[in-house]
């Protein structure tokens, strides 16, 4: 049985999990669907309710028949990478590959719709409070009154983007900002605008989830640090740290409606020791925590992948 690897031929990510799975003895296939139709090849039969289907990459053929799990890492866009590109390519190309794909009997690191699903910081949210974590309060609004509200409520406030992307080209990080206490609202009019109680925090958590495994790792924050990706104490370092048994236990069951097999979790750790839940990326990196920790990452998603069942 083979593991299907969707990604970039750049993710160096995904080049640890390939060498993790050879370690094990797992027949792997890496491809890009931007690469649909091209370098990637692809034919799926539907004849009498039997669905038999082939994909090919770099002279390999596999059957998806024989696929037992499939990791979506970092995939370019279906139709992107063909000799004449089109959104009408690019659109019947990806139907075409993750349509005969949904069909296969194969374990999903993340399933297409749960990861689609994910991706709504709304819903995150509103996930996240239901499973036990503790929430920040946030409005994301158009009506500036709405805004002025609610900043008269939480008098310390951030900013940031609801869909985490930046509108230049080509994108770039968009840093969580403290909104100023005179700040005018009226421009929230122009967009929805995700406002959300400040947290001054002692410390950044990244847990990361796969499958039912956690990896903990905590670093330092500076007393003022409002952003944990952007500048932190020369000394601070990712070090291991242990779940409490509430987190675990609201991380389980966010994974369990989230259906997802792998998840990145960010809190801010309050003066008073709370985890307050920010994030869950369905698709976070975890190569740095790895890095920094120890913390066998790796192994454990080589490990998901390779296996019948969790």
């Amino acid at each position: 049985m083979t593991v299907l690897i969707l990604t970039s031929p750049e993710d160096v990510t995904a080049d640890l999990v390939v060498a993790a799975l050879h370690d094990r003895g797992a027949p792997v296939v890496r491809l890009d669907p931007a690469d649909l139709p091209g370098e990637v090849s692809m034919s799926a039969e539907y004849v009498r309710g039997d669905v038999h289907g082939y994909l090919s990459v770099q002279e390999r053929m596999v059957s998806m028949g024989s696929v037992r799990s499939i990791w979506i890492r970092r995939p370019g866009t279906p139709g992107s990478g063909a000799v004449e590109q089109s959104e009408w390519l690019s659109v019947e190309a990806g139907r075409a590959l993750y349509g005969a794909l949904r069909c296969v009997r194969a374990r999903w690191m993340n399933h297409p719709s749960a990861a689609e699903q994910a991706r709504y910081k709304p819903w995150q949210l509103f996930t996240a409070h239901h499973a036990g974590f503790a929430v920040p309060a946030t409005l994301i609004t158009t009506f500036p009154q709405a805004a002025r509200e609610f900043a008269e409520q939480h008098p310390q406030l951030v900013v940031k983007s609801v869909s985490g992307t930046h509108p230049g080209n080509p994108p770039m990080a968009l840093p969580t900002t403290l909104v100023a206490p005179d700040a005018d609202f009226s421009a929230v009019a122009a967009g929805p605008t995700l406002l959300q109680e400040y947290v001054r925090k002692t410390a950044d958590i990244r847990l990361t989830c796969v499958g039912t495994r956690l990896f903990t790792a905590r670093k330092k924050s500076g007393p003022d640090q409002v952003d944990g990706r952007f500048g932190s104490p020369d000394d601070a370092q990712w070090e291991p740290v242990e779940a409490p048994a509430r987190i675990a236990r609201a991380v389980r069951a966010y994974m369990e409606a989230a259906a997802l097999a792998y998840g990145a979790f960010d809190f801010a750790e309050g003066d008073d020791g709370t985890w307050w839940f920010l994030e869950c990326n369905q698709g976070g990196q975890f190569g740095f925590v790895e890095l920094a920790t120890g913390q066998p990452i790796t192994d454990a998603i080589a490990g998901w992948l390779a296996s019948e069942a969790d």
